[in-house]
């Protein structure tokens, strides 16, 4: 599985979806059916579901895609993988046309709030309690609603946790940290040469973020009806001067690479540790633990080698959750994951509606938790288990916190300012100026 990678749209995207809301449009602004009508099945069809990257497995694709057929005769499901990289230009597209769009699309939780001001998806208001209603993760809520409607409800949250080679921890002398700045220490004493003690790209934002969060302090924050960077605020710069340390001592990742994939490099040995949504553990493949089973091998022999190469790399691997600044609390992690939600030029808005039933049910919730994602709704957080990477995911998810949802916020992430600015420091620019710097940027970008 991937780590989610959040493209951003930009200004004139948010323009070109407003389009998607006429007057004509809106579900909301239809002739309200009559009673009979509204009794009625609705017309079967063929929809569409986005889903993007591989984060979704194959069962559970499949129990979506027969469950739909099963509840709505004559009806069809077809779900269509698309790629994180180039997800928003490809959306700009499609829910502009009714020909082109998908009838229920995930989008990244830092690019709903852009996404619901401009109008591209129905309202779900009428429909929220009977999705899960306040039991669903707030702050996922928070970024699906623009002007007190519910535009967008969260499909899966998935916290960072900290994995780690439990044999360099050995090797090293090192235990597992119980502070942020235990961490530190340990990652210092993990790197070599050749070893990163932790992982960390210069553009990897999503991880400083945990610093910057833990210390108090915010990537922007709204001042009456405008938002303004705050990464120059004395908690931000505590946290980004923790972060520069890392960057200087502890990492071997080059700056200007991104949080792509960061188990790859522990899986070759090149890191000590990693941070990432919990679900990586699937994508831990140590060498010592290769069993080398050909990915469409479907035999018996060959689930019982991966049952095998699974539990070896557990063995090998452990996981705990960022720590906080003393050892009571875990440390403020950025939240990813999903929203999902109906585009408003639909012409299945009642089907659409169907899969979303489907999908907030307690069997679809609870296999989301079953495969390590932490389910949309939180009364079903339980189904993760109570194992070491559920325990992890889920004391990283209650101190986890959301990117600010400011309606220009994805064009932040368009723009790239947070890559730039933490690349800067990866490479020693000063702390204070590189902020002060960053966060005009915001603020300009923002309003």
């Amino acid at each position: 599985m991937k780590i989610l990678r959040f493209a951003a749209v930009g200004v004139a995207a948010a323009l070109a979806l407003t389009a998607c809301s006429s007057d004509s449009d809106t579900p909301s602004e239809t002739t309200k059916p009559t009673a009979s009508e509204s009794a009625a099945a609705p017309e079967a069809a063929t929809i569409k579901l986005w889903l993007n990257g591989t984060d979704t497995p194959d069962a559970l694709r499949e129990y979506l895609t027969t469950t739909f057929a099963a509840q709505n005769p004559g009806s069809k499901l077809v779900i269509e993988q698309q790629d994180w990289n180039g997800l928003v230009p490809r959306l700009q597209t499609a829910l502009a046309s009714e020909d082109q769009t998908p009838d229920v699309v995930e989008v990244g939780n830092t690019q709903s709030a852009t996404f619901t001001y401009a109008g591209a998806f129905s309202d779900l208001t009428s429909l929220y309690p009977e999705l899960g209603g306040d039991k669903l993760l707030p702050g996922f809520v928070e970024a699906g609603t623009a002007d007190g409607k519910i535009m967008a409800v969260p499909y899966y949250s998935g916290a960072r946790a900290v994995f780690y080679n439990k044999d360099m921890f050995k090797d090293a002398g090192v235990e597992v940290p119980t502070t942020l700045a235990d961490f530190t220490k340990a990652a210092q004493k993990l790197t070599t040469d050749k070893v990163s003690g932790f992982w960390f790209p210069g553009q990897d934002w999503y991880n400083g973020a945990t610093w910057i969060y833990t210390n108090g302090g915010d990537l922007a924050v709204q001042d009456g009806d405008q938002w303004k960077g705050a990464l120059s605020s004395p908690e931000s710069i505590k946290g980004l001067t923790e972060v520069q340390e890392l960057f200087k001592t502890a990492t071997k990742a080059p700056a200007d690479s991104d949080s792509n994939e960061p188990w790859v490099p522990f899986n070759q040995g090149k890191a000590a540790m990693f941070s990432a949504p919990t679900w990586a553990r699937w994508s831990i493949d140590l060498p010592e633990c290769n069993e080398g089973v050909a990915a469409d091998d479907k035999s018996d022999e060959a689930t019982a080698k991966r049952t095998k190469q699974q539990a070896c790399n557990e063995e090998h691997t452990g996981v705990f959750p960022m720590p906080g600044l003393d050892a009571s609390k875990v440390a403020t992690a950025f939240a990813g994951g999903s929203n999902i939600g109906i585009p408003a030029k639909s012409q299945h808005q009642e089907l659409a509606q169907n899969l979303l039933k489907i999908i907030f049910s307690a069997e679809f919730q609870n296999m989301l938790g079953q495969n390590g994602l932490i389910p949309g709704n939180s009364e079903y957080a339980t189904s993760m288990g109570d194992d070491v990477y559920a325990k992890a995911a889920i004391a990283a998810a209650l101190g986890a916190k959301l990117t600010p949802a400011a309606e220009n916020w994805a064009t932040v992430e368009g723009d790239r300012i947070l890559e730039d600015f933490f690349q800067k420091l990866a490479t020693g620019a000063d702390v204070t100026k590189s902020a002060a710097d960053a966060d005009k940027l915001i603020t300009d970008t923002l309003n």
